[in-house]
């Protein structure tokens, strides 16, 4: 009975010194005693916060919404032609992020890539444009492409 009671005794005394020794931080990770790790881990966080991180990137979405506001007045686009054109766009710059992201490519591969993605997205907006608005793209494009040079032409006229 003794010997029950002893074995009995130096479990408890055993689990109550677990217990003890994890909530103080000796054990499972929690520092040095009474929570100094959650100090630690919040130091931790703020050092990695202030490191550079990348840019974050701008959504499909909002880079179209952008795009559209200037070309919807310039254009008079009525909402089909909104919407047919803002689709397009949202793929074409979807296409044009993943091939800037591929690494396997090599850069002038991503270029040739990239004039050809243009050249097909021009080709389906066209589609979606009267005479009329296909000509304003064509010079909005070619200002774009261009900035400094519609300015040289115009002194030269």
């Amino acid at each position: 009975m003794k010997n029950l009671k002893s074995i009995v005794t130096t479990l408890i005394l055993l689990l109550t010194f677990t217990t003890v020794s994890a909530q103080y931080g000796y054990g499972n990770g929690y520092g040095n005693g009474y929570g100094s790790s959650y100090g630690r881990q919040r130091l931790d966080s703020d050092l990695r916060n202030s490191e550079p991180e990348k840019p974050k990137e701008i959504p499909v979405e909002v880079t179209v919404g952008e795009i559209m506001k200037k070309l919807k007045p310039e254009l008079k686009l009525d909402a089909l032609q909104e919407i047919a054109i803002g689709n397009v766009m949202k793929e074409s710059i979807r296409e044009q992020g993943m091939i800037i992201k591929d690494e396997k490519v090599g850069q002038e591969q991503k270029l040739k890539e990239i004039n050809a993605l243009s050249e097909t997205t021009t080709r389906k907006i066209n589609e979606y444009l009267n005479p009329d608005q296909r000509d304003l793209y064509k010079k909005m494009m070619e200002e774009a492409q261009n900035p400094k040079g519609s300015k040289k032409s115009k002194r030269n006229k």
